[in-house]
């Protein structure tokens, strides 16, 4: 009984490791994706910041306002 028990353990520890393996990739990837979504949605508003303003003097200077 003692030998079936001790090779139980060694799988179900492969398994744990294969786990543990997915679990920090699946970070990795989540991490990525939400540094990018976040990059694709402040870049945007910063570039608003200084577009505005340009657009407003622009428009100013010709009248349309």
């Amino acid at each position: 009984m003692e030998p079936n028990i001790s090779e139980k353990l060694d799988k179900l520890e492969l398994k744990i490791e294969e786990t543990r393996v997915l679990a920090q990739k699946t970070y990795r990837i989540f991490l990525w994706t939400m540094i990018a979504t976040a990059i694709a949605f402040f870049l945007p508003l910063i570039g608003l910041l200084f577009a505005i303003p340009f657009f407003l003097r622009t428009l100013s200077s010709i009248g349309g306002l």
